[in-house]
């Protein structure tokens, strides 16, 4: 646990009580502040007081005197489409709003850094697509070549709950647009922006908010080196905001849909090849079109991401290649679940819209595409581009008939479950097809989460 440091005898209010906030209360108290703890659900209450913590209602008349800070859970908008209701009341008083990413930066540095021989760095990811993967391929390369490192935020576990770092080690952190928009501290010492399409926009109000809450991990205090993910006009914008010259090294570029040029640092792939260059020379280059664990034009985006991190801690090329092809990619993400007399079986349940699923064709040939679900707004119209990668369709979900309808020209069969899906996907496979799980739409009419659909696939799959 990280101590929460600045708050001592102070009393800090904590607004939600699942994970974040959670995490939150114990490490305020861990560092000698009072937490006052509330959530609207009377379940999260009764756990929290349950663990010795002082329920405080927010909505009372004079609940922010003598409050130093309300800290947020990411879930609660404190701006748009409006301000939660003790966020505008926090505001009111003259109460600071901060969330638990801020409380991390302010409070992971320790006084016995002063004696490690290296000191400790933080790298955090952000971005529209990819930054769950990215992060866990920066950790994955650190761990291969025994560098002591955690993995937190959005994935793995909060931020406060990381261990004190020890000598030498990196934190991996992977943020929303949730986390950095509201985090009145953010000092990362590397920073990664992915790239950016439209997500969350009523949180942001709007394309240009969603943007300015990534750009804020660029903008407070600066890190010492930003990698920035150019294809978008967005990224391009931000690399050459930050950049002081051609040749700022400070600044890494990343693409896959252009080999970039000019003296600065630059990594890109084309045709399945990662090149980096500096100061116009070639530094370095991996093969990934034989890396099983990394896909797709949308994974080997990520992996320049984690590659230009890793080159930056100081990593060579060919010691960041061989962790490359050890890495198995994350749980319903593109991950390979099995390969069956030369039939290859994908689990991608995590590409729950278009724009993923149509990431996953992409990725792959000769497919046996099994998809549905509970459609989003918007059809399908986006996959179509697609569809010459797919040798037959076959449609689960309650819905199944009326998914199918947006699948004009694609071979198919209405099957409704997994089991159907994979049984009969298997039997018309041939060597050389992939059957690919990239459902293109929601799991909620058939399973909890995208979670529970993947894991569905995989038992289906190994019950082959």
């Amino acid at each position: 646990m990280i101590d929460v440091k600045g708050y001592e005898g102070q009393r800090v209010a904590v607004l939600g009580l699942g994970r974040s906030g959670m995490a939150t209360a114990h490490a305020l108290r861990a560092g000698e502040a009072e937490p006052l703890v509330w959530d609207d659900s009377a379940e999260a209450r009764d756990k929290a007081e349950a663990e010795g913590f002082t329920l405080h209602d927010l909505g009372k008349q004079g609940a922010f005197d003598d409050v130093a800070a309300l800290i947020l859970s990411p879930g609660i908008p404190h701006l748009y489409p409006e301000p939660n209701k003790y966020v505008a009341l926090a505001w009111q008083a003259g109460v600071p709003v901060d969330n638990d990413i801020s409380l991390f930066f302010r409070s992971f540095a320790a006084q016995d850094w002063d004696n490690f021989d290296t000191i400790p760095r933080v790298v955090t990811v952000t971005g529209s697509n990819g930054k769950s993967t990215t992060s866990a391929l920066i950790y994955h390369v650190l761990q291969h070549v025994n560098r002591p490192t955690q993995l937190a935020g959005n994935i793995g576990v909060g931020v406060l709950d990381i261990d004190p770092a020890i000598d030498g080690e990196v934190v991996v952190l992977e943020l929303s647009s949730y986390q950095t928009d509201l985090a009145r501290n953010l000092t990362p010492d590397i920073a990664v922006l992915t790239n950016m399409s439209p997500d969350h926009l009523d949180r942001h109000g709007g394309f240009g908010g969603y943007f300015a809450a990534k750009r804020r991990l660029f903008a407070e205090g600066g890190p010492d080196r930003a990698i920035v993910g150019i294809d978008e006009p967005e990224g391009a914008y931000l690399a050459n905001q930050l950049a002081t010259s051609a040749t700022d090294d400070r600044v890494i570029r990343i693409s896959t849909k252009q080999k970039l040029a000019g003296k600065g640092w630059n990594v890109f792939v084309r045709k399945g090849f990662l090149s980096e260059y500096r100061k116009g020379r070639q530094a370095g280059s991996i093969d990934l079109r034989e890396i099983e664990g990394l896909p797709g034009v949308h994974n080997h985006q990520n992996a320049c991401a984690a590659y230009a991190v890793c080159r930056s801690l100081g990593l060579a090329p060919r010691v960041i290649e061989e962790a490359f092809k050890s890495f198995a990619g994350l749980p319903h993400r593109s991950q390979t679940i099995a390969n069956i007399n030369g039939v290859r079986f994908v689990n991608d349940s995590k590409a729950t819209n278009v724009e993923s699923a149509a990431c996953a064709l992409e990725a792959f040939k000769n497919i046996r595409w099994i998809c549905g679900g509970l459609e989003k707004e918007g059809g399908l119209a986006g996959l179509a581009p697609h569809f010459d990668n797919v040798k037959k369709a076959y449609v689960i979900g309650r819905d199944a008939r009326k998914f199918a309808l947006g699948l004009e020209g694609v071979d198919l069969e209405i099957c409704e479950t997994m089991e159907a899906a994979v049984s009969q996907a298997a039997r018309d496979a041939e060597k050389g097809d992939t059957v690919l799980l990239a459902p293109a739409a929601a799991s909620f009419d058939q399973y909890d989460s995208f979670e529970k659909r993947g894991e569905d696939f995989i038992a289906q799959v190994k019950a082959l």
